[in-house]
This record gives structure tokens, sequence and C-alpha cells, in this order.
């Protein structure tokens, strides 16, 4: 039987989120208390329930981008084909990558050989221990690496189109110029963001990933549950 590792940051009330971004409004909306008043079941049990209200982006915690998040000829996720967030995949170790440092092509071609795994079509999510230097603290917000341009062509080189990020993007957001958001645009891949615990992955090979969207209709990404399935 596979061993299951939930790579999703677990969804909260006010999570960090990047300044342009509205932060998560995830609050009790009817409490057992307060649903006593409908008075559900019989005088000798009474059946109270519990419910959350959510307020929040399609790019709200562990969430996938859709194609049409930067391209306004791009599908919508739920236009998207589902077995695009599911299939083999790939954690690389760029851990000695800094704040705000680069990911080139050369870190890539470095971390591939030292996963044992050629890239051929994979999921690929990169690991550069963002979040065990700065989780729960809003620094997570601007000291994410960048996926360069190298890098990005490099994974659809080899055919990738699919790859994944701790933190908020793979930009560095402040600079405003969204190398890879753009390049991706242009070649129809897309990106996880706010991946969860990808240590756990490192080093295990390849394995098989699903993290599957909501299906919402005409919005540009949607939040999802990530798992790596490991033999």
């Amino acid at each position: 039987m596979s061993r299951i590792v939930d790579l999703t940051l677990p969804l909260a009330d006010g999570l960090p989120a990047l300044g342009r971004l509205a932060r998560p409004v995830i609050i009790p909306h009817t409490t057992h208390e307060t649903s006593k008043k409908f008075k559900q079941g019989t005088p000798d049990d009474l059946l109270t329930f519990t419910t959350y209200y959510m307020g929040m982006l399609d790019h709200t915690g562990t969430h996938i981008d859709a194609l049409s998040h930067n391209n306004p000829e791009g599908a919508t996720i739920d236009k998207m084909p589902v077995e695009m967030f599911m299939g083999k995949a790939v954690c690389l170790d760029l851990r000695h990558i800094p704040d705000r440092g680069e990911v080139t092509r050369e870190d890539m071609e470095a971390a591939e050989k030292e996963s044992g795994v050629r890239v051929d079509g994979h999921i690929v999510l990169m690991c550069t221990g963002l979040n065990a230097r700065h989780w729960p603290n809003d620094s997570v917000c601007n000291n994410n690496p960048q996926i360069s341009a190298g890098a990005t062509h490099w994974l659809h080189e080899r055919g990738s189109k699919v790859h994944g990020v701790e933190g908020p993007s793979t930009d560095r957001v402040d600079e405003n110029l969204f190398i890879n958001h753009r390049i991706c645009r242009d070649l129809e891949m897309v990106h996880y963001e706010w991946l969860w615990n990808l240590e756990e992955v490192i080093g295990v090979g390849e394995f098989q990933f699903q993290g599957i969207p909501l299906r919402i209709k005409g919005a540009s990404g949607s939040p999802v549950r990530a798992l790596a399935f490991i033999n």
C-alpha cells in the first residue's frame, strides 16, 4: 500500500497573503449552541449542527492556477482536463537557494541528478525551505525565490506542464516582472503555489501526485488538496 503524504497548507482564518490579495475569512457560521433553535430531531434526542463561513479568493492556500489566470483566452479551471492535475511527480531539493534567490537551469539540472529521476513529463515540485524558514510569519510572502526563465524553459523542454512551489508565488512579486508567469502563459504551463510539507517527499524518487481543483465555473484557479502517493 502507498504511503500518503499531505502537501496541503491547512486553511485557516487570516492566513498570510500577498498584499494585493485578500486574506481568507474562515469563521464559525452556525454553532451547536445556536442551532438548538431549529429543534431538529426529537425532544429527547436533539440534533444540533455546526457550519463554517468561508470567504476567500480562488488563489487561497494550496492552489493551482488556471490557464485563464494570466491569459484572457486561456481555459478557466472548470474547463481544464482533470488529468492535468495528477500523475507522476518528483520533488527537487533546492533548499540551498536563499531567500529571494533565483532558481536557475543549472540548479534544476543538479537537483534532478540528485533526485535520481529523469524529468520527462513529470509534475515537478520544488522545495526551497521557505516555509521552514518563515512560516507563520508574514515574511513568507516576500522572501520566496524566483523561478528563472531558464528554469521554466528547462521544465518545458522536459515535457513538464505543471510545477509547484512553496509560498505565494513562483515569482518575486514586488519586482512586478512575473517572469515565470509570463512564460507559463505563453507555453500553456500552470503551477501550484503554497505547497506544504515538501521536505517529506525529497529523496523518495518518483511518486504519484494529485492536486484536484474544485470545479468552480469561470474561476482563474482553485484551492486543492495536494497529496503524494509513495510506494
